[in-house]
């Protein structure tokens, strides 16, 4: 009974895990927020760019490399594979946002944030491993309570979870966790910050 609630826990904790990855997280938020401020028509020119350029050629790139044996698994857990996936999510973020100047004019704060967020995870990929599941859903949560307070805190938890998913199945360590979730809230602070007075 024992080894079956156990086996049971974790296969809960690898759904939760592998559902709230970063990728799922952003693409959930960026549907969200794209519906919620803009007609049907218009949400299928401000997503499909970002789905195409970013979400898209990165999915297909982590997977690429797990077929061919470069990454060990889908959420690169090693620390040195993470090292050229990291530049690739930066590269693929970056085209986006010149793409994104020359169209519209402006800057994409969000995409402009994930960059800074990333290039900062990266800096510590040096020096800790730390969670990118984590602290992507906590940035995600503060683009939520961007738009909805009440959705950034339900992320919030969402992102909490995540993290002890993270430790449940061995990806990462507490510290790793807390450093992934350090990190995340400080870019997010940054970010609502400079989204406030924006919008003021």
């Amino acid at each position: 009974m024992i080894k079956t609630n156990s086996t049971l826990f974790l296969q809960l904790s690898k759904f939760i895990s592998n559902f709230f990855n970063p990728l799922t997280s952003l693409l959930i938020y960026f549907l969200y927020s794209s519906l919620k401020m803009h007609s049907l028509q218009e949400t299928a020119f401000i997503f499909l760019p970002i789905f195409l350029m970013t979400i898209i050629p990165i999915t297909g790139w982590i997977y690429w490399n797990v077929k061919k044996g470069k990454y060990t698994n889908a959420d690169v857990s090693d620390r040195n594979q993470r090292k050229g996936l990291y530049f690739f999510i930066g590269a693929m973020i970056s085209v986006y946002l010149f793409y994104d100047y020359f169209t519209n004019h402006s800057v994409d704060l969000t995409m402009l944030f994930l960059l800074i967020l990333l290039a900062t995870m990266q800096v510590s990929n040096y020096f800790i491993k730390s969670s990118m599941h984590t602290a992507f859903n906590v940035f995600v949560a503060a683009l939520f309570f961007a738009i909805n307070p009440f959705l950034g805190f339900l992320w919030l938890g969402i992102a909490a979870l995540v993290g002890f998913t993270r430790i449940i199945l061995k990806r990462h360590t507490v510290a790793e966790v807390m450093m992934g979730a350090l990190i995340a809230t400080c870019i997010s602070f940054i970010y609502l910050y400079t989204h406030i007075h924006l919008q003021k």
